[in-house]
Parts: C-alpha cells; structure tokens; sequence
C-alpha cells in the first residue's frame, strides 16, 4: 500500500518558450531552473496517524505564534495547526469501531514536541472548535477553514478565512455548497478557544454565487520582514481559486488595513486595481488549497496539486508574488498513497514554511475518498495529512 517511502529524484528543467512565443528573458530563464530532491517525511506524518480521539482531518493550515512564517533558530514558538473536517474516533487492531466527524479542529505544537488536538465540546458532545455568527450567517451552516496569518500590526491577532458551508444531503460525497466568506479574528491571546473570535462578512461576492466569482483564502502569502521575507514589501497576498478551471487570482493588502475591503487591491494582469471584478487569472489547473512562499534565493514558489485532484504536486516560480509564473514543473506523483481503491483521491497539496528550513519545502497533501462512509472503515487511517520534502539547491 506504500511503496517507495523514500523517493530520489534529480531533476533539472529548463522550460520552453511560452505558447504566445514571447521571448524569453533572464528573469523568465531563471525561474524554470529548479534542482531538488524529493523524500518522505515521516517525522511530520507520525503526527497524524492516529487511532485514538483525534484520527483524521483535512484543509491543514499552520502559523507560528510569534507570525515569523519561516523556520529560524531564533524562533521557538509554538506552532498552531488548524483542520477543516475532523474525525474522532477508535481504531483498535486496524478496526474502526466509532468515528464522529466535526467540521473544524485545532492542534498546538510546542517547541521539539508533539501536537495536542483540541475540539469544542457542546452538551459532552464534540463540537467545531468555530462556527459562524456573522450577520449573513444562517441556520445550519459551518465553517471549512482557509488559510490564516498572524497580524503583527494587529497584537497578533491571527487571521483566519473561513468558509461558510451548507450541508444539501446527509452521508453523500461532495453533497455541500458554500455561501460565503468570513475573516475570523482570533485574539493572541485565545489561541485555544476559538468561539471567542470576532467575525466579518467579506463583502466581495454580493449575492452572487461563490462558484461564480474568485473565492479568495486558498492561500496567503505574508509578504512582510517580520515574517522573514528577504527584500519584503509589506503586503499580505491573499490568493483565490475561481470555476470549474480551478483559475488562481490574488489580492493584497497591508496587514494594518486587513479589514478595511476598500483598501483591499486585485491583479488585473498588468497592476493592481481596486475593482473586485478585475481579478485575472495568474495561473490554471491548480488546487482548491495551495501555498505561494519564498525561496531561500528570494524567488517566490507555487505549490499546489495539479488539476485539483491529480496524483501530481506542482511547482510554478516567479520573481513577484502576482507572477508571471513558469510552466509547472513536477515535484513528486502521490500514486503510491492512492493505489488500493480507484475511489480514493489525493488533494491540496501546500508548503508549510514553518515546518520548512532553508533550502527545504516541507509539503503536505490530503487523501480522500469517493465513497467515504465506507472506505473510512476499510481504510481507517485513510483522512489524514502526508508528508514530503523537497531539499533544493
């Protein structure tokens, strides 16, 4: 079922000309030149397979405390994980005997340990460790968790995108839709209760359809010297995923003025607008979830599974954080994870810089199935996140 836990590959890729035939410049030239290696990193996956309580989980973020977003000697502190959907249960001798699922969950990491999952709890039931309270919030509904950063112009608050969701059938795959976005504000210091956050409707959709405009919070990119970019410009670039093409856009805005929407602007492909509508596409085929983080050489790098739920993880590389972006060069095929059942999927895979040293890509990937409610019990430990390193030169 895991063959190949150690895979090496060399890989050295010089990218042809674009299909427009625009000539290639030296900052392009650069930014096709990727050599690296690829392995396992158990360590991180040991964290995750589980059989007790806290079993599976999908949609995984990760900040540091301190909002230093890459890893350092002189940052110790601990490291906040937060999950979208979230089973808890008992798996005794490879056997699922109960499982429960939640819609959200958290996990802390102090310095040189290992995670404490921490859930809500209602009436001794578990319960979402957040759920919306928004005015355009509704009945039933739930939060996925998007991506988040610590604001340290804010008292480090942390800033998290959720997802409003409405569940449209019970015990059915994909049977869901979403109704909107919403920044959850959680105090610095109420890291571990979640339903002490200060919530605000992201007015950008309208009415409108959330299929039918970009979905901003797939990834964030805090583009800031506190969070230890080289030659930072003090940005927060929030990207978004839009349609049936999965077309990725992004927006930015400096952390101050975070929940000023009027302040927010949109890459229209040639500067940034202030119009919502202008969004354009920087990239297609990617994920639902993704990461754009900095290189050690200060090139800036997409990572993100090719066509949402292909076996494929992808890189795209630029000079600036909007892009333009290189063709994509591949990383690494998950097959190895997914080969038992035709039903079970791999997605969103993403870079967690705080995990990552220098010259490193520590990625994650999650794995699903099609018929969930029963391969979960063929499969128990099939809902959690894998692990990969990518060493670069």
């Amino acid at each position: 079922m895991r063959a190949n836990l150690i895979l090496f590959a060399l890989i050295f890729i010089l990218a042809t000309s674009s299909c427009n035939s625009k000539p290639s410049t030296g900052e392009e030239k650069a930014n096709n030149e990727f050599t690296f290696t690829v392995e396992k990193a158990p360590e991180y996956e040991n964290w995750f397979h589980r059989s007790k309580d806290w079993f599976g989980g999908d949609g995984i973020f990760m900040v540091r405390k301190d909002g230093v977003e890459y890893a350092s000697d002189n940052s110790k502190d601990d490291i906040l994980i937060w999950f979208s959907d979230t089973l808890l249960g008992d798996i005794v001798n490879g056997i699922l005997k109960w499982f429960k699922m939640i819609n959200n969950s958290l996990a802390i990491v102090p310095p040189d340990g290992s995670p404490a999952f921490k859930w809500d709890s209602v009436q001794n039931a578990a319960a979402s460790i957040v759920l919306p309270t928004t005015p355009k919030s509704q009945e039933g509904e739930y939060y996925w968790l998007g991506d988040g950063f610590v604001n340290t112009e804010k008292n480090n608050d942390l800033y998290v995108i959720g997802y409003r969701i409405k569940t449209t059938a019970e015990d059915v795959a994909f049977a869901f839709e979403e109704r909107g976005n919403t920044l959850i504000v959680v105090p610095s210091d109420q890291w571990n209760n979640w339903r002490a956050s200060r919530q605000v409707d992201i007015p950008f959709h309208g009415d409108r359809k959330i299929t039918e405009v970009p979905n901003f919070g797939s990834a964030i990119l805090v583009n800031t010297k506190k969070a230890g970019v080289k030659n930072a410009d003090g940005y927060i670039y929030i990207y978004g995923v839009k349609g049936q093409q999965k077309d990725l856009m992004v927006a930015r805005v400096l952390p101050k003025d975070i929940e000023d929407f009027g302040a927010w602007r949109f890459w229209d492909g040639s500067e940034w607008s202030n119009v919502f509508d202008s969004a354009r596409a920087i990239a297609t085929e990617v994920s639902n979830e993704l990461s754009i983080s900095q290189l050690s050489d200060g090139r800036y790098a997409m990572v993100y599974q090719y066509q949402t739920m292909s076996p494929v993880i992808g890189l795209k590389l630029a000079a600036r954080p909007e892009g333009p972006y290189s063709d994509m060069i591949s990383l690494y095929n998950v097959s190895a994870d997914i080969e038992q059942d035709k039903n079970i999927f791999p997605y969103n895979a993403k870079v967690h810089t705080v995990l990552s040293k220098p010259n490193e890509l520590v990625i994650s990937y999650n794995v699903n199935s099609f018929d969930f409610f029963k391969d979960i019990y063929t499969y128990p430990n099939l809902y959690r996140p894998r692990f990969i390193r990518v060493k670069y030169e």
